[in-house]
């Protein structure tokens, strides 16, 4: 999907207006050829951040962490900002002077006010009622803001560890790897940030094409709502591996899939990004006990793919899986057992040689780890590459496992632990990634932490990168685990310098 959600259109509009980077030509006596000077990347002036309400168990515990990187030149206004979140039946208006997310004291205060960035904050829930929160951070504070959603859950469907990035709104999202069958109770929670209600389209896919709905496919989404739908009531037909996209017809929403299953744990699902002929899964661990792929070939032509795994020092074919056949509108899903084989990787799908040019596709991964009644699950979706940094907001000093992949040319990055949450001192480290393999690391510990704190990946040269963050917090024998991808964070946005001098306008 478009990660340049629309709050950062109109961050690049503001920009644009307030500092004067508009392209004018001044007439017809202009030379109609001269190309506008270079555009010049700026930090974004507001971001906004939708989190899913985090479990409805009563035996559950959530924990938020936010956190905005630090960056040289500071915001895009230089000043002050704010940054915080509100229930999503709270209006944007509460958060006012007497609300100030720096230290308000109002009746709707919002959660996890930042005061600088750098610094990350925390705050935790054991309501089974917790809700679905919206929320903003401008100035300094925005670019780069992440909220992470943490939730463990003891008993019952889905327990064990669910995780996800708090998500900018938009238009359109392809979900893999959701499921109809009776062993799932999958929920795509709809959440709208704004005034006006939105209308919301769900389609589903499975193996021999879309689902037939049991009713309108259009969901109507209040302004400042959120909605949960369970996929097996929009269609009689029960399907293990289902391809979901979610499109906005009218207004911008957030969506997330989260998914259940009482013998297998659960998980978010998140999106995969933007339909591509070739696509990155970052991070199946080690230990994973089995990898289902996923992928669906959104177009009107057949995908055929070349499968690699990119271990730690090669890429190599998985036995048996060598190539992938995917044809147009029919879910395809392939059990790929213990492929990384007791070493972590990153599964890449690239077009395989014919004629015609290649088809984009959609992929994400079901990964489990443990056996028998000890299994936990996490999803991998096809993750954009990092363009310039991304953050994972909620590290711990034990269970954090960060991987990078390079699928082609060789690249380094630069890895940075903020502060914790209960203080300490931000340690960073560089790393080299050789092109077609994935370095899985323990990120760098900031000294002295307490609480939990942020990593920041930066790709400083090279080739393309992709990343994910895997969190471990073991429950007893179940080896309860969520993995988050870290697509790029969208904290800059590209501003054309004026090819006139705004002021000839005032004279």
């Amino acid at each position: 999907m478009n990660r340049t959600t629309l709050s950062l259109i109109g961050a690049a509009t503001a920009l644009a207006a307030v500092t004067g980077l508009a392209s004018l030509t001044g007439g017809p006596s202009d030379d109609a050829g001269t190309a506008a000077k270079a555009a010049s990347r700026l930090p974004v002036q507001r971001s906004t951040l939708l989190c899913p309400e985090p479990s409805s168990s009563d035996v559950s515990s959530t924990t938020y962490t936010a956190f905005t990187p630090k960056r040289s030149g500071g915001g895009a206004d230089g000043g002050s900002g704010k940054a915080g979140l509100l229930p999503a039946t709270s209006s944007p208006d509460d958060v006012s002077e007497e609300n100030d997310p720096q230290g308000g004291k109002g009746d709707n205060d919002p959660v996890l006010p930042l005061k600088r960035p750098g610094a990350p904050v925390t705050t935790d829930t054991d309501s089974s009622g917790a809700p679905a929160l919206i929320g903003t951070a401008d100035g300094p504070l925005a670019p780069g803001w992440t909220v992470q959603q943490t939730t463990s859950i003891d008993a019952g469907s889905g327990r064990g560890l669910m995780g996800t990035a708090c998500t900018a709104p938009d238009t359109d999202f392809w979900f893999q790897g959701a499921s109809t069958a009776k062993d799932r109770q999958d929920f795509v929670h709809l959440t709208n940030p704004d005034d006006r209600a939105a209308e919301v389209d769900l389609t589903m896919y499975g193996s021999n094409g879309k689902l037939k709905p049991t009713s309108d496919e259009s969901i109507t989404v209040p302004g400042r709502s959120t909605m949960p739908v369970l996929l097996s009531t929009l269609t009689d037909q029960r399907a293990a591996d289902v391809s979901l996209h979610v499109t906005a017809r009218s207004g911008r929403i957030g969506a997330a899939v989260q998914a259940a299953d009482e013998k297998r744990g659960g998980d978010w699902i998140p999106a995969s990004a933007v339909p591509a002929t070739s696509v990155a899964l970052p991070g199946i661990p080690a230990d994973a006990t089995s990898a289902r792929l996923v992928v669906f070939a959104p177009g009107a032509n057949d995908a055929d793919l070349k499968v690699r795994l990119a271990g730690p020092t090669s890429s190599i074919t998985p036995a048996g899986h060598e190539s992938l056949h995917v044809k147009s509108g029919m879910t395809s899903a392939v059990d790929l057992g213990d492929v990384t084989k007791g070493e972590p990787g990153s599964l890449l799908l690239t077009p395989e040689g014919g004629e015609g040019p290649a088809t984009p596709v959609v992929a994400g991964l079901q990964v489990t780890r443990g056996k028998g009644s000890d299994q936990e699950t996490a999803f991998i979706p096809a993750t954009s590459a990092i363009e310039r940094s991304a953050t994972a907001a909620d590290n711990r000093v034990k269970g954090s496992i960060l991987s990078l992949v390079a699928p082609g040319s060789s690249a380094k990055v630069r890895v940075t632990a903020s502060a914790g949450t209960g203080g300490g001192t931000s340690a960073s480290q560089t790393y080299e990634i050789k092109g077609g393999t994935t370095k899985t690391v323990a990120p760098p510990k900031p000294s002295g932490a307490k609480g939990q704190y942020a990593v920041t990946v930066e790709r400083l040269s090279g080739g393309p990168v992709h990343a994910s963050r895997m969190l471990s917090l073991p429950q007893g024998d179940v080896p309860a685990f969520t993995i988050q991808s870290l697509p790029d964070d969208r904290g800059t946005v590209e501003v054309p310098q004026a090819t006139q001098d705004l002021s000839v306008l005032n004279r």
